[in-house]
């Protein structure tokens, strides 16, 4: 079976032609900024395997040239796959996949680095660091700290930051098919809060915002030198959307409902107890 993925926009895809193994969710202070959520999944597939089918040109290399490097594309910022031909294997983020690779998650790795406000629901087995076997290297991003009061925001650069003060009006997990290729990850997480509580603290002009034509609300907003989520300001709501996984301190609230949760990906099982709804939340 040949499985197909993208970004966001379309302008970068890919292939793979061999079976998908070794789907871990992965909570690291990393996958956590690059991706803007409470946990990244990865799956590795031979890199003889993995074909490019879309504008490579598009493809923007995080603080380095090497193959290895975290990228994303420039246009609408996804996180895209990391090709390691040191160890002639491809990892994707599996959210940017377009069909059901046939194999699901077998662990949660990086356990001692999750965000402090989430809460794993599920009974598979997790590891603090990666998983057993591996040789890896850990590499911690150190956290920015927020003015008194006030909860600190970044990008996995650093060149953007932020801080909102008080506690968000909502946050939600949205399992639309968008949000899954704007991530990379099984669904988005969420938290909104009137614009007075939000601040940036540098960087805002290095954002970038995607506008999904055929949407009519759905932006990605990123910044440009990392790809990382980033605060979406809404102005004409006086509303800040911003990416769970871009807090450095913990927010003082938790997810409430899952959103779109008759389109989650088939690889995904939704394991807690919070209610679900098929599409928005009723106003």
């Amino acid at each position: 079976m040949t499985i197909h993925g993208r970004c966001l926009c379309g302008s970068v895809a890919f292939t793979i032609d061999a079976p998908l193994t070794d789907m871990v969710h992965c909570h690291c202070s990393m996958c956590r900024k690059a991706h803007g959520a409470h946990f990244v999944t990865w799956a590795a597939a031979p890199l003889a395997g993995f074909h490019w089918t879309g504008d490579t040109s598009l493809i923007q290399r995080v603080g380095s040239t090497s193959d290895e490097a975290r990228c994303f594309c420039r246009v609408c910022g996804s996180s895209l796959p990391i090709e390691r031909p040191s160890i002639g294997l491809v990892e994707t983020p599996v959210g940017l996949l377009d069909e059901d690779p046939g194999v699901r998650p077998v662990m949660h790795i990086f356990t001692a680095s999750k965000a402090q406000e989430y809460v794993i629901p599920d009974a598979l087995p997790q590891h603090e660091e990666f998983q057993p076997g591996s040789s890896g290297q850990v590499v911690e991003r150190p956290p920015r700290h927020a003015d008194a009061g006030k909860v600190a925001g970044s990008c996995l650069c650093g060149a953007m930051a932020w801080q909102v003060e008080g506690l968000p009006l909502m946050m939600l997990n949205c399992h639309c098919s968008r949000c899954r290729h704007a991530r990379g990850a099984a669904h988005a997480t969420n938290a909104f809060y009137k614009l007075g509580q939000f601040s940036w603290v540098q960087g805002a002009e290095l954002g970038a915002h995607y506008k999904l034509p055929e949407a009519e609300f759905f932006t990605q907003d990123f910044c440009t030198r990392c790809g990382s989520p980033a605060p979406r300001v809404m102005g004409k709501f006086n509303r800040v959307m911003l990416p769970a996984g871009s807090f450095d301190d913990n927010p003082g609230a938790r997810a409430s409902a899952h959103i779109f949760a008759s389109s989650r990906a088939p690889w995904f099982e939704i394991s807690d107890n919070l209610p679900q709804h098929e599409g928005m939340i009723p106003r």
